[in-house]
């Protein structure tokens, strides 16, 4: 990781070899299966991004990104190709911008930042952007399960090894049963997470970070027969906020994994289609580029710690405090938290574990929801969850963030960023 700063002012101060932040965008995140963006390609969601990040530094020649790093879990050899062709396709330089994709599960958009900003740290590259996109319409088929692998992992005398194939809904069970966390407990912070993103949108707090998409979409009925023909449509906001979410409504939903489980439709993250795209440099290359007053935050660190596959949603409350250990931080540091809501079971233990539950009360923690209330598109969450973080704090005037997740087959990411 190199030399850290050590301490809230070190972590503040400005400086030349610092890694910064000019433009962190998204697409609206819309459901799977049901949403305006079901019929969009994840490439095609890519494009949007990429292009509008440029158009969001026109004084930056297209020529002087040299590399792209995109998350992504579920698409075809790894939706390298394809990536690869959006980039091209929307006017970036072939010949002196590269491309690679990245799979580290929930948080694979967050380690294409990391990744791209270490890069720019070890002066490998000097300008660079980190991106993720993911069609889950388009490819959920195994439920993010491999359906042929070495028969010998499936008889494996070592347990956590059969386990990182658990279906993820089993993990939020262990969670829960685990570490007593309620029903109750699950839905009041499900219904919170959709008042929030709800009053968020209403507001027009995402309009800054999202990218609208125009594509083509088919409507279909319940049984999912076409209904009329293709239309082309302009998708503007996210689309699986529930504004009348209540805890009557929560609790009439049953159990999703287990019979007598806890963990449900409405208390789990959704299942969900977006891209996300950040564009970091040198800052160093900011000033000679003359792009200085275009910096909106700078990348820190960040950092991935293994846990147990059967409760791998407890990532975030390992990864966290061994961050902020490195960064010499402290919980008060911090001004806003993006931990992402895989399912209200990990969520609440994290806060409990964190000491955050305060914060989350106090509107510190996901304080415009979650992936409950706005979706987790796999490949692209940890870069959509950067952007709704950095223009948060831009909008209340704080300085620290943190963003974190779970990742499947047990381990936690965390990265912490600063708003300029």
């Amino acid at each position: 990781m190199g030399v850290l700063p050590k301490g809230l002012s070190s972590v503040l101060a400005k400086a030349p070899t610092d890694v910064v932040i000019l433009s962190s965008l998204r697409t609206p995140i819309t459901r799977s299966y049901k949403g305006h963006l079901k019929d969009a390609y994840p490439e095609e969601l890519l494009s949007v991004v990429l292009r509008a990040t440029l158009d969001k530094v026109p004084e930056l020649n297209p020529s002087k990104i040299e590399d792209v790093a995109v998350g992504v879990v579920l698409s075809e050899l790894g939706g390298s190709k394809a990536a690869r062709m959006a980039l091209n396709h929307v006017g970036f330089d072939s010949s002196s911008t590269s491309l690679y994709t990245v799979n580290r599960a929930c948080s694979s958009s967050l380690q294409a930042i990391a990744s791209i900003a270490a890069s720019i740290r070890t002066e490998a590259i000097d300008v660079g952007i980190g991106a993720g996109m993911e069609s889950m319409t388009r490819n959920y088929g195994s439920r993010a399960i491999p359906t042929s692998y070495w028969p010998a992992l499936k008889e494996s005398p070592v347990k956590d090894a059969r386990d990182c194939v658990m279906p993820m809904g089993l993990t939020s069970e262990n969670v829960a049963s685990r570490y007593a966390v309620s029903r109750e407990d699950q839905d009041t912070f499900a219904v919170k997470s959709h008042q929030l993103a709800a009053q968020a949108r209403a507001e027009g707090r995402f309009k800054e970070e999202i990218v609208p998409v125009t594509t083509q979409y088919q409507e279909v009925d319940k049984a999912g027969n076409k209904v009329g023909e293709p239309q082309t449509v302009t998708v503007t906001e996210d689309d699986g906020i529930r504004p009348t979410a209540s805890l009557e409504g929560m609790a009439k939903l049953k159990p999703a994994f287990k019979p007598d489980g806890a963990s449900t439709a409405g208390n789990s993250s959704q299942v969900s289609d977006g891209a996300a795209a950040t564009l970091l440099m040198r800052r160093s290359t900011a000033t000679a580029l003359g792009l200085g007053d275009r910096i909106i935050g700078k990348f820190v660190a960040a950092n991935t710690v293994g846990c147990k596959p059967d409760e791998m949603g407890i990532g975030p409350a390992v990864a966290i405090p061994k961050l902020l250990g490195q960064l010499g931080l402290e919980n008060k540091d911090v001004d806003r938290w993006e931990i992402n809501e895989a399912f209200a079971s990990q969520a609440i233990y994290c806060l409990r574990e964190l000491g955050l539950e305060e914060a989350w009360k106090d509107g510190k923690v996901n304080p415009d929801g979650g992936a409950i209330a706005l979706g987790h598109p796999l490949g692209a969450t940890g870069a959509r969850m950067v952007s709704t973080l950095l223009h948060g704090l831009g909008r209340t005037g704080g300085e620290v963030g943190v963003v974190s997740m779970c990742v499947g087959t047990g381990m936690g990411m965390a990265g912490v960023f600063v708003r300029e």
